[in-house]
């Protein structure tokens, strides 16, 4: 082969690598499309649309930071959006999305129900979860700070009687974790007053989303003991989720589609399991620590007849009743009860 063809060859390989280098770039640095709002061209007729500012799946229950106002183009805007000239964002607060909203995308009216219509709890209840309510008072709601939107854990506080003497085990107990809170009583919003704070009222009730295992496994703990509520931080299910994946428990998929999807779908998973508990002796030295045990049942001694005198037979000693040490020094064993000067000796044993 002369050397004009092997220029030729090297030449071809060079670009067949620079193509292939140049597709590959194309194919990975395009990602998934993300929704966007439309961007409006200067002098062109818009109006303010009320968009999602995040990804809203079904059963979002919305607040303020959900939604807002931006400009969209006149010939763009459908008779279902919601436009700032008519539309109150505070009245569609503790309303719930019914059907998936893109970020950036405008919010429909069709794709909302409001508390009251039909079908508004079953729309905010996700895929294969129930809605659970149960009585809750002032102390054991945070003092009416759980609202709904906000996740809890469920707490079970019980006495436990044993079969001995002295008081009860009193005991608590984190039964279940991450319950999100659907409504405190009928309601599914937070009430606001003339300068937009919130406020907080008592109420009887917190409607929570489970799974239906965990709707039989509350249903018992309310015939068990009391139960309360614990406010849960923001943070605490991300932090969560940083542990399992480091501990290898929950496993991120490559594509960034199906890991949105996943680690919404985990931090959003109510928990059963892995309870943790306190004691009355967690709190004070002069509770208990353990379930009172059955008192040992002590049975009456009766003495047998002496005899000593009788060829062949040892003399025989009462037995004490109560705690006692047995000494053996050989084959003659001492029986030395405890607290007493008094000894009872046996013969060989």
């Amino acid at each position: 082969m002369d050397g004009r063809k092997i220029i030729l060859l090297v030449g071809a390989l060079f670009v067949a690598a620079i193509t292939a280098f140049m597709a590959r770039n194309l194919m990975v640095g395009s990602s998934a499309p993300s929704a966007n709002a439309v961007a409006v061209q200067p002098g062109q007729p818009s109006k303010e649309v009320l968009v999602a500012t995040r990804e809203l799946p079904v059963g979002t229950i919305l607040d303020t930071s959900a939604m807002k106002f931006v400009a969209w183009p006149e010939e763009l805007i459908e008779g279902a959006y919601y436009l700032q000239e008519n539309t109150d964002p505070t009245s569609l607060q503790g309303t719930v999305v019914r059907m998936p909203i893109p970020a950036g995308q405008p919010i429909a009216q069709g794709a909302l129900v409001k508390p009251g219509d039909r079908g508004f709890l079953a729309a905010a209840l996700g895929p294969g979860m129930r809605a659970v309510t149960v009585p809750v008072s002032a102390q054991s709601s945070v003092a009416g700070f759980v609202f709904p939107g906000d996740r809890v854990d469920l707490i079970l506080t019980q006495e436990i009687a044993g079969g001995g003497d002295g008081p009860p085990l009193k005991a608590s107990e984190t039964v279940l974790r991450n319950l999100r809170v659907l409504a405190t009583d009928q309601r599914t919003d937070q009430q606001k007053d003339e300068e937009g704070n919130t406020v907080v009222s008592p109420y009887s009730t917190v409607t929570l989303e489970v799974t239906p295992r965990i709707a039989e496994q509350i249903s018992v703990a309310q015939t068990v003991g009391t139960i309360s509520l614990s406010l849960r931080s923001i943070a605490d299910n991300s932090q969560e989720l940083e542990e399992a994946i480091a501990n290898g428990d929950v496993s991120v998929p490559d594509d960034p589609a199906a890991e949105r999807a996943m680690l919404t779908r985990v931090q959003a998973a109510p928990v059963s399991g892995r309870s943790t508990y306190s004691t009355g002796a967690d709190i004070s030295r002069f509770q208990r620590s353990t379930v009172p045990g059955k008192a040992e049942e002590q049975r009456p001694f009766t003495p047998a007849p002496n005899m000593a005198g009788v060829p062949g037979q040892q003399p025989q000693v009462a037995m004490p009743t109560g705690p006692m040490v047995r000494i053996a020094r050989g084959n003659n064993v001492t029986i030395v009860p405890v607290g007493q000067s008094g000894a009872a000796s046996g013969g060989n044993n």
